[in-house]
């Protein structure tokens, strides 16, 4: 892994704005993959923030809706509840009522996370999703053209919690991970398969956020505590989409709206 993460970030006014800016990135990244490798293989989170993004994704009034190749599209979940599909915090059910319903994905390009089951046979029946759809074995872990990233106000992302077991879990390609400060569980990839995509970026959102992103970019490296930190891809490269409350604290942008940050470890 390179020591040098180069972070690039762009600032949009408001959440309209934001959600252009998120499909926008999500057309055209999977757009690059398809050139390159003939599929695009991307793998969402859930929450407000992205929903948002999936409906103007899924709008055919919108230009966005008829250049995403969806033919060559395959789908997966960063992360999961420990709850069933049809729940109402299921990130499936999101995904499904903002997009899913309202786009021509065949069954066989939608890879969920059974979040029904119990969380240990969840997590290792979707390892083994990945190892058959990726075509991978032994210690391989699967390439991701696109991972999109949120975090809490706490410093997550994905289901990695603070001082949670999931933040030292480095052979496997998902987990099971108790969450006692909110007394559940989750299903999650681990950070060195969210590190070995080809690319990420987190999308974030709201004032209740600037705080904790100013540190996690800028701040002491303590991932324990703020997990978002283990994020540093492969590529060395990490983007961020956000809106202006949560850019608040961040060096100024650019002309174009763009920032650019720097870290070594």
């Amino acid at each position: 892994m390179p020591r040098k993460l180069h972070i690039k970030y762009y600032v949009e006014p408001d959440a309209e704005a934001l959600a252009r800016r998120a499909a926008q990135y999500f057309v055209e990244m999977a757009g690059e993959a398809v050139a390159a490798y003939g599929r695009a293989r991307i793998a969402i989170s859930g929450g407000s923030t992205p929903k948002a993004a999936f409906q103007l994704l899924a709008d055919p009034n919108q230009p966005w809706r008829w250049r995403m190749p969806w033919d060559s599209l395959d789908l997966y979940w960063v992360d999961e509840r420990a709850v069933p599909p049809e729940a109402a915090d299921s990130n499936y059910r999101m995904t499904r009522e903002a997009l899913l319903d309202h786009v021509p994905l065949r069954p066989e390009q939608i890879h969920r996370i059974e979040g029904e089951l119990d969380p240990e046979l969840a997590a290792n029946r979707y390892e083994s999703e990945l190892r058959n759809t990726f075509r991978i074995e032994g210690a391989e872990s699967p390439r991701f053209d696109l991972v999109a990233l949120g975090m809490g106000d706490d410093g997550h992302t994905a289901s990695l919690f603070p001082h949670t077991e999931a933040l030292r879990e480095i052979t496997r390609l998902v987990t099971a991970n108790h969450v006692p400060q909110k007394d559940t569980w989750r299903i999650t990839l681990t950070w060195p398969v969210i590190d070995h995509a080809s690319s990420v970026f987190f999308l974030i959102a709201g004032e209740d956020k600037a705080a904790v992103l100013k540190e996690v970019l800028t701040g002491p490296r303590d991932p324990e505590r703020l997990p978002s930190q283990l994020i540093w891809p492969a590529s060395g490269i990490l983007t961020f989409i956000l809106d202006k409350a949560a850019a608040a604290l961040l060096p100024a942008t650019d002309g174009e709206g763009c920032g650019f940050l720097e870290r070594e470890r």
